[in-house]
C-alpha cells in the first residue's frame, strides 16, 4: 500500500468495504465491453482529465503505462481534449502526466 498516496491509504483504511466494492465495480466494467488493456486505460486517464482530478490522472497514468502504452500515447490522449476540455486543463493534466511518466 505505500506505492498509494497518504490519503487512499487512509481512505481505504478508514473504509476498506466500500474501497473493496468500489474496486470490484471498475474489474466488472473493464470486463462489461470489448475495450481491454491500454485502450481503456487510456479512455479512463481522458475522463480524469475532463474531471480535472490530479489523483485520477496520476492512477490511469501508472495503469496505463502498465498495460503497455507508450508515454507519447498518454501525452496524445490528453492534447485531443483541447478542443473539448480547453488548453488550461490539458496543460495541468499533461503536467500530472508527465509527473508520473518521469517516476516510472
Amino acid at each position: 500500500m505505500s506505492d498509494y498516496p497518504k490519503n487512499y491509504t487512509w481512505i481505504m483504511a478508514e473504509f476498506a468495504e466500500a474501497v473493496e466494492a468500489h474496486q470490484r465495480f471498475g474489474q466488472e466494467l473493464q470486463k462489461a465491453g470489448p475495450l481491454k488493456g491500454k485502450n481503456a486505460q487510456l479512455i479512463q486517464l481522458a475522463g480524469a482529465a475532463a474531471a480535472r482530478s490530479e489523483g485520477a490522472v496520476h492512477s490511469h497514468v501508472k495503469r496505463a503505462l502498465a498495460a503497455g502504452a507508450t508515454p507519447d500515447e498518454i501525452y496524445h490522449a490528453i492534447i485531443l481534449l483541447a478542443s473539448t476540455i480547453g488548453f488550461p486543463a490539458v496543460a495541468a493534466a499533461l503536467s500530472w502526466a508527465r509527473e508520473m511518466v518521469a517516476r516510472h
